[in-house]
């Protein structure tokens, strides 16, 4: 939900969520087909948004960051998310497919480089994609920053965010059987992939509800029931990814590979309270590449939509919109 629609920030307000001016579906290999959209001024800087996740898809409201007349946004729905098909699959959905299907949606689009814009699982991607594509890039836009790390999964699934909401938590493992409670991620893995529908959508709405009740700095701790078919998609999705450590083996690691990416401009927003991604991997990242600013939101968590992190968004896009001539696109 975006909780900002229609409310100034502080910068002024969230750009309309207009309609795309073209729909793709864009056959990608192995059996998948991508939702592919663009929003804005076809003449525009183009800027890609990688959504998050892994598993969730992508919304009109991602659209709200771009000065419609300025930007041309591609939006699409990864492997098995959203409008994409086949539907919560994770056959063929490793993140070397995704950076695979990022150059083909950007050579079938005939774009020469674009600003990447992501957040969470989406930031992940984007730093990946950089890495092994410096080329296409022109800026990074990241927002809370996930390095697809052992010690980060060790925080959301080991119980480091669990000793803040100690009732969510509770009712995240109260499913699992205590002897299977030191490694929640396989746990899940278990029951998500059992092969029994019912038993997979009570664990897949459980695995969901934990992460979405702790994205907004403004939860209660009121439980987020989400429907059946998003939370088998982004449950099995995102776990298929965490139990295989994103499909980055110790060479691939982000922060190994940093020196690829040292020579591009980038932008970290970054909340200050954030419970699902903590501001530890985005100082890090940022202390290790020279070309980056890192924008620290306070009193924010992880959400998108709160109005500090929006604000910071729509500022930064503002001002790289301003300075077209110097981004080469």
């Amino acid at each position: 939900m975006d909780k900002t629609a229609g409310k100034y920030t502080a910068v002024g307000k969230l750009y309309p969520a207009r309609e795309p001016y073209r729909r793709h579906m864009l056959e990608v290999g192995e059996g998948h087909t991508l939702y592919v959209e663009e929003v804005g001024n076809p003449q525009g800087i183009p800027v890609v948004v990688f959504h998050g996740g892994p598993g969730g898809g992508c919304s009109p409201a991602m659209r709200r960051f771009f000065d419609p007349d300025k930007y041309r946004a591609v939006l699409f729905d990864q492997r098995g998310c959203g409008r994409s098909r086949p539907h919560a699959t994770v056959k063929a959905n490793t993140t070397w497919h995704l950076i695979r299907d990022i150059e083909h949606i950007r050579h079938t689009l005939g774009i020469d480089r674009w600003i990447v814009f992501g957040g969470s699982w989406g930031a992940t991607l984007a730093l990946v994609y950089a890495q092994a594509h410096p080329g296409a890039v022109a800026w990074l836009v990241l927002r809370g920053v996930f390095l697809a790390s052992k010690r980060e999964l060790e925080w959301f699934y080991g119980g480091g965010a669990g000793q803040f909401w100690p009732d969510l938590w509770e009712r995240f493992v109260a499913s699992i059987p205590e002897a299977e409670r030191h490694d929640l991620i396989a746990a899940y893995h278990k029951r998500l992939f059992s092969g029994d529908r019912a038993e997979e959508v009570v664990h897949a709405k459980a695995w969901a509800a934990w992460e979405n009740a702790l994205a907004s700095i403004e939860n209660d701790g009121t439980p987020i029931d989400s429907p059946a078919d998003y939370a088998l998609a982004f449950s099995r999705i995102e776990n298929h990814y965490f139990i295989n450590d994103a499909f980055l083996d110790e060479s691939q690691q982000i922060m190994a590979n940093v020196n690829r990416i040292a020579h591009i401009p980038g932008t970290i927003v970054q909340g200050r309270h954030d419970m699902i991604c903590p501001p530890a991997s985005a100082w890090a990242l940022h202390k290790a590449w020279p070309a980056s600013e890192l924008k620290l939101v306070p009193k924010a968590g992880h959400a998108v939509s709160e109005p500090g992190i929006a604000a910071e968004l729509v500022r930064t896009m503002d001002k790289l919109a301003r300075q077209r001539e110097t981004l080469g696109v």
